[in-house]
């Protein structure tokens, strides 16, 4: 397979060091695509998943030191920490093995836009103001992934080719979670709409997005546990939404999911 090339590639939400990071798509993706720069959008490391468990197999290691080449090779690497890494906000600006923390930061297209880059917990009132909370719907959110899991054993064994996430279809479908994602977006664009800016670039919430909100353009980077996405800029601007399990798994092409096309 060959190697696509970007100006530039955002990742978020690949909760290293939890059994829902699926490492072996990330390492894939990884593999088979280069930048300029790379952002790394925060729930990079998964510090609430380590806290009460440690589990770090060799290939969480091997995402890890995939990134530092990268880095140490000229890619330009910036962390933007979130909330379960939020311990390393404490050293915005600093430099780790050739990558930059920043806790936010602004990213300017090569055709000129400009969009802020930040995980995006700061603007859920949640995660803000109500901590517990948000770690009691981490923990519902991963037992919904382990139940999943199971499920896709069962199907597989019976040779039903699904890639059927009861997690993503509780989001999609219950009528809070729908309206809680609604909220996520509306306030993110209200906030931010009056800053000069012509969009933001998040994470967080683990649902792929890319669309105009009254002349904004609101752009949610996905995940590495469900969604397997990833937002790049083509080197003449464009931004595009790019699911890496439905492009390059055979079993997720048979299954009932659409291949998407949402560019920018």
């Amino acid at each position: 397979m060959s190697t696509n090339t970007y100006r530039t590639i955002w990742i978020s939400d690949l909760h290293i060091g939890s059994t829902q990071c699926q490492a072996d798509i990330l390492l894939d993706f990884l593999k088979h695509n280069e930048s300029e720069t790379l952002y790394l959008v925060g729930d990079i490391i998964d510090f609430w998943a380590l806290s009460k468990k440690v589990y770090w197999p060799r290939d969480h290691n091997t995402i890890i030191q995939k990134v530092l080449r990268k880095a140490r090779h000229g890619t330009k690497v910036i962390y933007v920490p979130g909330n379960h890494d939020e311990n390393v906000r404490d050293y915005d600006e600093y430099v780790f093995g050739d990558i930059l923390v920043r806790n936010q930061i602004i990213h300017t297209t090569v055709d000129g836009r400009r969009f802020l880059i930040v995980h995006g917990d700061e603007y859920d009132t949640i995660a803000k103001y109500h901590q517990w909370i948000a770690k009691l719907g981490s923990k519902g959110y991963d037992f919904l992934l382990e139940v999943n899991r199971f499920f896709r054993v069962i199907r597989r064994f019976f040779g039903f080719q699904s890639q059927f996430s009861l997690a993503a279809f509780v989001k999609y479908k219950v009528k809070n979670a729908v309206q809680f994602i609604s909220d996520y977006e509306d306030s993110i664009v209200a906030t931010l709409c009056d800053e000069g800016l012509d969009g933001v670039i998040c994470g967080h919430i683990h649902h792929p997005e890319m669309k105009d909100m009254s002349g904004f353009t609101y752009v949610n980077t996905g995940d590495f546990v469900e969604s397997c996405s990833a937002i790049v800029e083509h080197f003449d601007g464009r931004l595009e939404l790019v699911f890496w399990k439905v492009l390059h798994s055979a079993e997720y092409l048979e299954g009932d999911q659409p291949v998407p096309d949402i560019v920018a």
